[in-house]
């Protein structure tokens, strides 16, 4: 497990699929601006959930972010693309509706940066995500990312076309811990 004083990422239990499912996924517009590939209907227990891990696959980190103050399940957190040859790969996280807008995103930011560059040796984490979504955007920049482009209307969401913006963050850039006094390795 990874954590700070305020978040815990761990492995994902199969108890964290109909929540995340329900809040993340069964909320159609929200979907829509965080995922690349159309919504459609899903069962929560259908083996296709976007929250139902799978085989061992090398290529994405799946963790549940729990509340450290409330022992509750607070969202997803993942590195995807992950590419050991060219040592880099993506970032996402969702958090829960009721733990939206409470600074946890920057610190969810910090602790994948830690587990992306310190854990698993990466150069580069990148976050591609909607021009408009300023609260990730300020938890990017506010670990290090920099602005590195803009793509005009490349996002089809829900019915129109959005500007996405690519955030990048090199190993050589990372100031270390997401925490200094507080982030932890271990249970």
């Amino acid at each position: 497990m990874l954590q700070t004083s305020r978040i815990l990422l761990r492995a994902r239990h199969d108890s964290d699929v109909p929540v995340l499912h329900t809040e993340l996924y069964d909320d159609v517009v929200t979907r829509s601006r965080a995922d690349t590939r159309p919504w459609r209907p899903l069962a929560a227990d259908s083996p296709e959930s976007p929250f139902v891990v799978g085989p061992g696959d090398d290529g994405v980190a799946f963790f549940s972010v729990v509340d450290v103050a409330s022992g509750e399940l607070a969202g997803e957190a993942l590195l995807w693309g992950i590419d050991a040859h060219q040592r880099r790969a993506h970032l996402g996280l969702a958090l829960r509706p009721g733990f939206r807008g409470r600074g946890l995103a920057g610190d969810l930011v910090r602790l994948l940066c830690h587990y992306g560059f310190t854990v698993r040796g990466l150069n580069r984490l990148q976050v591609d995500t909607l021009a408009d979504n300023l609260p990730m955007i300020k938890a990017a920049t506010g670990a290090g990312f920099v602005l590195e482009g803009t793509l005009r209307r490349a996002a089809w969401v829900y019915g129109a076309f959005e500007d996405e913006v690519v955030l990048g963050l090199l190993a050589s850039e990372w100031t270390g811990r997401p925490d200094p006094a507080e982030a932890t390795d271990g249970a």
